[in-house]
């Protein structure tokens, strides 16, 4: 049981009730994210960002994201990425590499593999080392780097507040979020 209530939208601000009728799918992590009612919007408008406008490959970001949630034991983020990480082309055997914690496996490529090293430099030691940062810089853009950067740290914050909260599982929404930012 989460430890502290799901914002109700019937009783929510005018503003919060509104972006929760609005959101395609009813999950949890949203209505406990809006009990923080003046960064609602804005962190609904970075994952949105993150999610449906970046220029970095929608399969490494998810990747990434994978990494983060078994980097951060967040369950909660693992069951709703999955779907949409195999929805942008992770294959089966990439999701059991990285949910038994092999991110080096020959399933991925040398660029999969170097998102996912430089994710886990960034999520255990905040700063990528100068090789993981060469690696990713020789096979990305300035814009593709820094967008792999905030949505780390994007999720990193969403681990938190899901696991500090103890927010409960909901089933997975598979692409529905996806689908409403296209």
């Amino acid at each position: 049981m989460a430890r502290l209530p799901y914002v109700d939208a019937a009783q929510a601000s005018q503003p919060v009730r509104e972006l929760l009728e609005a959101l395609p799918v009813d999950l949890k992590v949203f209505r406990m994210m809006a009990n923080a009612e003046t960064c609602f919007r804005p962190l609904l408008s970075l994952g949105t960002a993150i999610l449906g406008r970046q220029k970095l490959d929608a399969k490494l970001r998810e990747l990434a994201i994978l990494r983060i949630a078994r980097l951060s034991s967040c369950q909660y983020e693992w069951v709703q990425h999955v779907p949409i990480a195999k929805a942008t082309g992770a294959s089966q055997a990439q999701i059991e590499a990285l949910e038994r914690g092999a991110a080096d496996a020959d399933c991925f490529d040398p660029a999969e593999r170097s998102v996912l090293r430089f994710t886990d430099e960034v999520v255990q030691n905040v700063k990528a080392s100068d090789a993981a940062f060469a690696e990713l810089n020789q096979r990305f853009s300035a814009q593709e780097i820094v967008e792999l950067i905030l949505a780390i740290g994007y999720y990193m914050t969403v681990a938190r507040l899901l696991e500090s909260t103890e927010v409960d599982l909901d089933p997975p929404a598979d692409t529905k979020v996806i689908d409403a930012i296209r």
